[in-house]
């Protein structure tokens, strides 16, 4: 099973389904380009497209022939490159607040893209600003602890992990995965699709229009859930990729 994270996260956002999940599978939970601990080269290319290409050849790496893919935003929108450029490894899908089509994303990574913006940005990086856009994500404010801070906080205390941040931002463009859309109504993987409906930054269209496009697609809405849904209700989530996966399917 492998999970992929998505922006101002990164593989630690997985950590309170990891220990449930490996009671059934083998997990692996990554840090995109530019997250975590991964590398954050200058130059390069940190769109949806290159982040597919690098996890694909990742799991050629490890020798892994298929894979449940599990993803939340950001990274919903790089599961849907990597299920429609190679469905031959990917067992079945899960999207969680996925980012798709050209429905975002919302105004603060918009603004990522004004090279003067990003550039304030990096040199003026505020944590507590960040704390308040972590806090408004989640259903239950009570989960965003010290702990949980100094986890997102962690990758972007230096300079060099700013800026993998902002260059991940201003990578994302709505027409990578507006150009899916024909390939994701071919696509013939199985798919469960999770909206936090108290998710302020992703659009419940995006929900909406890919589970009309993804044939047999099953849509599953969670109220008390935000965008950072992991911290809200792991245990559902758990439930809910469990139940979702036949085990007969690898």
């Amino acid at each position: 099973m492998l999970l992929i994270h998505g922006i101002t996260t990164y593989s630690f956002i997985w950590d309170t389904l990891v220990p449930d999940l490996s009671t059934s599978f083998d997990v692996i939970a990554v840090d995109l380009l530019g997250c975590g601990k991964s590398d954050k080269p200058r130059q390069a290319d940190y769109s949806p497209l290159a982040q597919a290409e690098i996890i694909h050849n990742f799991i050629s790496a490890l020798g892994l022939e298929t894979v449940h893919l599990i993803s939340h935003g950001v990274g919903g929108g790089i599961a849907q490159v990597m299920a429609v450029r190679y469905p031959e490894h990917v067992i079945d899908l899960v999207l969680i607040n996925p980012f798709g089509y050209d429905k975002w994303p919302v105004q603060p990574l918009n603004m990522m893209r004004i090279p003067f913006i990003s550039d304030i940005a990096l040199a003026m990086f505020d944590f507590g600003l960040l704390r308040l856009l972590i806090e408004r994500g989640v259903y239950y404010k009570e989960k965003v602890t010290d702990e949980v801070m100094r986890l997102f906080c962690e990758p972007v205390k230096t300079r060099e992990g700013k800026y993998g941040f902002l260059q991940l931002a201003k990578s994302f463009q709505n027409k990578h995965l507006k150009d899916l859309r024909e390939d994701l109504r071919n696509l013939n993987i199985p798919a469960l699709i999770i909206r936090g409906e108290a998710d302020p930054y992703v659009s419940p269209q995006i929900t909406q229009m890919l589970q009309s496009d993804i044939k047999g697609s099953t849509l599953i809405r969670i109220k008390t859930g935000g965008h950072f849904i992991q911290l809200d209700e792991p245990d559902r989530l758990v439930k809910l990729i469990k139940d979702f996966i036949d085990p007969e399917r690898g």
